[in-house]
């Protein structure tokens, strides 16, 4: 008597595993989280040098020349001479550029812009300069075996092809003083001798706290280092925004240095150090005082035209890679709000007026 075959072995769908052959779910987010954790730390250490404790710490510039006619350096002040690299997403960079557009430098210095590179790893130029393909290069060109960071600014003497300064808040000084006899608006002094004694506090605070407290927020390589950054970035803002309660601006009727080197921090607040870096607490827009202060400096006379929120957004969300593995770039925030009236009053800087709010135009700077 024959017998039946047996039914044929029903196939499964290409690329479905048999039962118990793969790896529990918990054993593979515990993996994975142990292998990114670990890449994580490796990649914040090549970016973010930072302390046992977990701390980012910043390294020092290297190039601290001056320039003047005192024939203490032998960098004179002529125009033509110097040149300015700068990247528009970087704020120390911006500080240069709205100090040399406050005083109306910009046929004394010309400025070339540098682009951020993740395949480079480091700042590139758009076109050869000096025979130079990379910011890397230059600084090799000024200093043969150079082998530390390579930063913008840098303010280069085209005449001995070297770095006179990288130092950001040094070169904001310098535009501010040395150059006066090619200024448009020589009579604009951002750091006056009779306020110094204001101005220097404020730098001190905002460059710890703000300016470089943002990225020790950001690069933070554990939660302790974290949260006290994190408190002692907000105390400090809150403390700001108190004193422009009674105050225009950080040191009075006037703008100074110190107003330069907070905006330029505050101007990428919100739409990056608040989310990317997380600095959560409060938006910059939603205090009493800075949001509008940030409106105030913004429609100073150009100063707008040396903000490019595009070049911002993609040099951090593009380009730093341990924070956005992604790469995806957020489309906002809407800052038509800086085009607001800011309320502070008319504006006055060295002779030079604007009503508020003017005819200041939103744009994504002029560079």
């Amino acid at each position: 008597m024959s017998q039946s075959a047996s039914p044929p072995e029903q196939s499964k769908p290409p690329g479905t595993k048999k039962k118990g052959r793969s790896l529990p779910p918990k054993l593979i987010i515990q993996l994975g989280k142990f292998v990114w954790t670990t890449l994580w730390h490796q990649m914040m250490a090549k970016l973010a040098p930072r302390s046992p404790s977990g701390e980012y710490i910043r390294p020092s510039s290297q190039f601290r020349n001056l320039i003047g006619n005192e024939g203490k350096t032998p960098y004179p002040a002529v125009a033509g001479r110097y040149k300015l690299y700068v990247g528009l997403g970087c704020p120390w960079a911006h500080r240069t550029l709205v100090v040399r557009v406050l005083k109306g430098l910009e046929d004394a210095i010309a400025v070339t812009l540098v682009s951020p590179s993740p395949i480079e790893g480091g700042w590139v130029f758009n076109q050869p300069e000096e025979g130079c393909r990379t910011l890397a290069e230059l600084y090799e060109l000024a200093e043969p075996g150079y082998s530390r960071r390579c930063t913008v600014p840098v303010l280069w003497d085209t005449e001995t092809k070297t770095i006179v300064n990288n130092e950001s808040s040094e070169i904001i000084v310098i535009l501010n003083a040395a150059f006066n006899e090619f200024a448009q608006y020589a009579a604009l002094d951002l750091y006056p001798e009779e306020l110094r004694g204001a101005i220097d506090p404020w730098n001190e605070k905002i460059y710890h706290a703000v300016n470089n407290g943002v990225y020790r927020c950001g690069f933070a390589q554990s939660q302790e280092a974290y949260n006290t950054v994190f408190n002692e970035l907000f105390a400090t803002l809150d403390e700001i925004d108190a004193a422009l309660e009674t105050s225009r601006y950080l040191c009075g009727d006037r703008v100074t240095l110190s107003d330069v080197r907070l905006f330029t921090t505050l101007f990428r607040f919100d739409v990056v150090y608040y989310g990317l870096f997380k600095c959560n607490r409060r938006r910059i827009q939603d205090y009493k005082n800075l949001g509008a202060y940030l409106r105030d400096l913004y429609q100073l006379p150009g100063v707008a035209d040396t903000c490019n929120l595009e070049a911002v957004k993609q040099d951090y969300y593009g380009n730093l890679f341990p924070l956005n593995p992604g790469g995806i770039i957020p489309a906002g925030p809407d800052i038509t709000n800086l085009l607001e009236p800011h309320g502070r009053g008319e504006k006055e800087d060295g002779g030079r007026r604007t009503e508020d709010g003017g005819d200041v135009q939103l744009n994504h700077g002029k560079y």
